[in-house]
Order: C-alpha cells, then sequence, then structure tokens
C-alpha cells in the first residue's frame, strides 16, 4: 500500500499527516519536531490555530539547507482563515502564514470554511448581541483570489474545507485551478460514504481531520460515544494486535482518505503513522463501515432557547444543511 496519494496537481501528498488543531502553544513545536522524527513528511496548519509560528520553528531545526530535509520533502498545508475572505485580503493572509512557518512556499492552501465572517483583526468577530458578524463575501470570489496564488508561486496548489458536494460543483465551475483537496470532518461515526464518492468523481482528494473522533474536543459532552472506546473496534483491534487509533487510521487509508491525527504525545505520534504494515480484511472494513451514525463532533454549537443549534447555521454558505 502506497504511503502517499497523487494530487491532481501532480503532487504527492502522505497519507498520514500531523494535524495541528488544539494543539497548546509550548506544546505544538515538540509534537512537531516528534512527528518529523518518526518519519512524518506531513504537517497541517492553518491560522486560525493560532500556533503557526511554532509549527515554523520546528520546520527550522528540520528543513532547509545544510538540515535533515530538504524543503520539498515535506508537504505542508496551511489554511485561509474565514475573516481573510475579501480578495483584498488573501494574499496577506497566505504570506502572514508563509511568514509565521518560515517558508517560501505552501504546498496547499485550504478555504477552512465557505463562510465569510466580517473582515478585520478580530478572529471571531461578535454582533452586539454576541452572535457571529458575517460577511457576504462569496466562496468564488475567495477563490479566485486564492488562484492568484498559485499564478505567483505562493502555493503548489489550492483547495477546499467543509465544502458540501453542491458547493465543491460551484468553485469547479468558475475554477482555473481546480481544487486538489477538500479536507472534511471524517471518522467511522461520520463515514461521509456520499461525500467521497463525489470529490472522487471529481479527482478531489478528500482529507479527514478528526480521524480518530476527537475525543478532546473543548466540548464533548459525557453523554456522547467515545469512538475510540467503541467496543466493536476493540474486538478489531485485539484480532490484528493494533489499537484501536491504527485499525481506525487503516480503515482510511483503504478507503483512499489522507488523516491528519493530531497527538502531541511522542508515542502516540509514532503510532500514529504504523499503519503500512498490515491491511484489514474486506469483512473488516465493511464492519468498520457499519459504524457510521452520521454524526457530526466538529460544529460550534449555541444554547438558543435551552436547545442546542448550529452556530452558524444561518450564514447563507453554511455547509451542513445539504445531506452531503
Amino acid at each position: 500500500m502506497s504511503t502517499f496519494v497523487i494530487l491532481s496537481s501532480g503532487q504527492r501528498m502522505p497519507m498520514v499527516g500531523l494535524g495541528t488543531w488544539k494543539s497548546a502553544p509550548g506544546q505544538v513545536k515538540q509534537a512537531v519536531l516528534a512527528a518529523l522524527d518518526s518519519g512524518y513528511r506531513h504537517i497541517d496548519c492553518a491560522a486560525v490555530y493560532g500556533n503557526e509560528q511554532e509549527v515554523g520553528d520546528a520546520l527550522a531545526l528540520w528543513v532547509g539547507p545544510g538540515k535533515a530535509l530538504r524543503r520539498d520533502e515535506v508537504f505542508v498545508t496551511s489554511k485561509l482563515w474565514n475573516t481573510k475572505h475579501d480578495p483584498e485580503d488573501v494574499e496577506e493572509a497566505c504570506r502572514a502564514s508563509l511568514a509565521h512557518l518560515g517558508l517560501s512556499y505552501l504546498d496547499l492552501y485550504l478555504m477552512h470554511w465557505p463562510m465569510a465572517f466580517k473582515r478585520g483583526k478580530e478572529l471571531m468577530p461578535r454582533r452586539d448581541d454576541g452572535s457571529i458578524s458575517y460577511s457576504d463575501t462569496h466562496y468564488r470570489d475567495t477563490w479566485k483570489a486564492m488562484e492568484n496564488l498559485v499564478d505567483k508561486g505562493l502555493v503548489k496548489a489550492i483547495g477546499l474545507s467543509n465544502f458540501n458536494a453542491r458547493q465543491i460543483d460551484d468553485v469547479i465551475s468558475i475554477a482555473r485551478h481546480k481544487p486538489v483537496v477538500n479536507q472534511v470532518e471524517c471518522h467511522p461515526y461520520l463515514s461521509q460514504v456520499d461525500l467521497l464518492l463525489h470529490c472522487r468523481s471529481l479527482a478531489v482528494c478528500v482529507t479527514a481531520y478528526s480521524p480518530l473522533g476527537s475525543g478532546d474536543r473543548p466540548w464533548a459532552s459525557p453523554d456522547e460515544p467515545n469512538l475510540l472506546e467503541d467496543p466493536r473496534l476493540g474486538a478489531i483491534a485485539v484480532r490484528y494486535q493494533k489499537s484501536p487509533a491504527q485499525v481506525i487510521l487503516r480503515w482510511h487509508i483503504q478507503r483512499g482518505v489522507v488523516c491528519i491525527p493530531k497527538s502531541v504525545t511522542a508515542s502516540r505520534i509514532q503510532e500514529n503513522l504504523k499503519v503500512f504494515d498490515f491491511s484489514l480484511s474486506p469483512e473488516d472494513m465493511k464492519l468498520i463501515d457499519s459504524f457510521n451514525r452520521n454524526m457530526r463532533f466538529i460544529i460550534p454549537t449555541v444554547e438558543k432557547d435551552g436547545k442546542k443549534v448550529w452556530r452558524d447555521g444561518e450564514h447563507l454558505h453554511f455547509p451542513f444543511h445539504d445531506p452531503y
């Protein structure tokens, strides 16, 4: 089994990367160092995570002239945040990420969400009532500005994140540079079968964020199921003499899905890459497919009249009202 996928741009993207969301400053530098040391060659970043500077500090120790790795041996992704969707702001935002990461180009730059927030320095601009202040900038216009980054050599390729099938088609209909990736939440409880088929048909690679179900998400409630503790998964793991996490990552890989598990623990970071020395049987693949509950963990919710509702559900470009 290959350890990388070939994107429609011709680039080789390693199938397992290190995710850096929720990695606290002070931890993320060590995590990236541990990952590079273990053989990772793919690091997934984003401006909004607030830790790109530290990721850059780690990259500087490993990558570049006279260092262990050449720049072209490491695949680095970053993402454009919602407050930077105005076409005027896109290049500056990309250059800010490059400066923090200490790089001259990104391998991949994603639009983090299809939804634009009000322009400005504030990551979560608020209205007087505390709700998020939106902008009506269309993601198609943002995309056209992102295409200029490819033309200028600031990024090798561009892609999407949290886009539904209709929105992907919409971008492709106007694109000069086609999106090479759609990065979405994906795990056995949210297996994304329909979106995966759709993306495959368009030669758009799917990357899974929170591929292990994000048990450490800050808003997890005790009554929600924990994927890694699912006894059915535990039984499969015992049979293969692997951890539940390794079994899930292997399931993603056999579906052709790139995954970016986040960890700041060196032993787990190492373990998450040891998924190329075994294969799940077709029966076990089907069994894990059957865990699907269409259950989204990573979507901001707020209390409204005593009920939990999707925070951005009223945004014109909110992606999750469509079935996929």
